[in-house]
């Protein structure tokens, strides 16, 4: 190609043509002593957002990067290029007087997605822009493949999701959306370990499946002959750590469920679940809300956001409703005034709720909830008092055995987090477990199974304690704007192209 043109789109010329080339410019530097793949290091002194944020003292001095050749303009003996690193893209002049007319002939040669490192001294163009004058170009490795054509980039979401490495490279805001990611956690780290608490880490092979209702993910230790789960929740074993004194605990860290795929799930995924002692459900709240505007004021500098278009505000001060009340408001069920299952069921009937088998009036305020409340959530809003049915972890209220010291929060008709006052009579716990077990023997995969050792740990005395878990991949979602789990997760779970 011309070395007055800018490098050919991929649709441009034949594909195969464009890796036949690459391939001989590769033997060739290999054949002439050059191999770029024997570079082990290359020392840089900046990185491109550094350069450009402290240009008056960097003005004339020099200076050395390494990122990514993103583009490439060759004008006879001069040319402009412009390379990509992890904050951000820096131009560079590089000019044949400057670098040597054999080095220039090795730059002109070069493909767009090569590794380069730049050595030389920093100045402004006529036009204003903070650059680098070339003294040295060093190829650091060879790109065998095209980038996605430089005006279109890469926008098929499935082909992004599965070659995430290209469009991390050639989409600026996907690589600015997992820097966020990693900022949201640090800061939920800072906040907790602020608070007292202590990051532990629990297991993620697991003798039963326990911590949640879900389908599990089964695998087999060959050694012990044995079946083994990957563990859908970490509870059970940090309430333990609380029963044995570490009184504030958290972990951050990967669940697996063998459920449906969505917009806002993934087999895989993050979450943040902590424990401390001595406090309730309402200890719960208020961390939860606290820990938002943190992190939120953090990263974002606010906790005023827009979401797909919504405003919202994540401040304190959500609506705390209990889920009998939340049904009576948008549903217009009053479960206040009913006290039978049948009674429950014909209720639902009456609201055309649909439902199978026959649910207790406790399953059948959740079943009335999900279908009438869920998606009218839109600002943060706590549900509280979850029936006793859906909640076999958590603490009766005294008031009301038959609902428990629960809530969920939602934003925008998701929910974002689960939270108790822990159970922690063993005799009662043993009792919901048997009750599991009765389920899972009748066919529901989500029922939970006996855990006799955290029946055990209990019976040592577990104190009051508060319990939380968020998940972490629908924060960032909310934090980012992004629409899909997907867009946050770096690999998110894909069938393999020849299923």
């Amino acid at each position: 190609m011309s070395d007055n043109t800018r490098e050919a789109a991929p649709q441009e010329l034949d594909l195969n043509e464009i890796l036949r080339v690459r391939r001989e410019k590769l033997k060739e530097l290999q054949d002439n002593g050059m191999d770029p793949f024997e570079i082990t290091r290359y020392d840089k002194t900046h990185n491109t957002v550094e350069i450009k944020d402290n240009f008056e003292t960097l003005e004339g001095k020099q200076v050395s990067v390494a990122g990514r050749l993103m583009s490439k303009r060759v004008m006879g003996k001069a040319s402009f290029c412009h390379i990509q690193d992890r904050e951000g893209q820096i131009q560079s002049y590089v000019a044949r007087d400057s670098i040597g007319e054999e080095e220039y002939k090795l730059f002109k040669k070069l493909d767009i997605g090569d590794m380069v490192g730049i050595k030389g001294e920093v100045f402004k163009t006529k036009t204003g822009e903070t650059s680098i004058h070339a003294a040295e170009v060093t190829l650091l490795s060879k790109s065998l493949l095209p980038l996605p054509e430089k005006f279109h980039g890469l926008k098929d979401t499935d082909l992004r999701y599965r070659q995430r490495y290209v469009d991390l490279i050639v989409n600026p805001e996907v690589r600015n959306t997992f820097i966020t990611r990693s900022r949201i956690i640090r800061y939920i780290r800072e906040f907790l370990d602020s608070k007292g608490f202590i990051e532990v880490e629990t297991p993620i092979l697991n003798t039963i499946a326990g911590g949640a209702s879900a389908r599990p993910f089964i695998t087999y230790h060959n050694t012990l002959d044995m079946q083994m789960y990957l563990r859908i929740a970490p509870e059970l074993y940090l309430k333990r750590l609380i029963v044995g004194g570490l009184e504030k605990v958290y972990e951050i860290g990967r669940n697996f469920r063998n459920e449906g795929m969505s917009i806002k799930h993934n087999p895989e995924f993050t979450t943040i679940e902590l424990y401390e002692a001595y406090t309730d459900y309402h200890g719960m709240m208020d961390i939860t809300e606290d820990m938002f505007v943190y992190v939120c004021e953090k990263v974002l500098g606010t906790t005023d956001i827009t979401y797909q278009g919504t405003d919202l505000h994540l401040g304190k001060g959500w609506e705390r409703i209990s889920m009998i009340d939340a049904v009576k408001k948008y549903g217009n069920i009053d479960f206040n005034t009913i006290e039978t299952d049948e009674d429950a069921r014909a209720a639902l009937k009456a609201a055309h709720i649909e439902f199978e088998g026959n649910p207790t009036r406790g399953e059948c305020i959740n079943i009335a909830f999900e279908e009438k409340v869920e998606d009218n959530l839109v600002q943060p809003t706590f549900i509280t008092d979850y029936p006793v049915e859906v909640s076999p972890l958590a603490k009766r209220k005294p008031s009301d055995p038959r609902l428990t010291e629960r809530f969920e929060f939602f934003i925008m008709g998701r929910e974002y987090g689960n939270a108790f006052s822990e159970l922690n009579d063993p005799i009662d716990q043993k009792g919901r477990f048997l009750k599991q077990v009765e389920a899972r023997e009748a066919g529901d995969e989500e029922a939970q199974m006996m855990d006799d050792d955290f029946i055990n740990a209990l019976e040592y005395a577990m104190p009051p304690t508060g319990g939380l878990g968020i998940g972490v991949d629908r924060l960032v979602m909310l934090l980012t704007d992004s629409y899909s789990i997907r867009d946050v997760l770096l690999f998110p779970t894909m069938k393999p192209l020849d299923k």
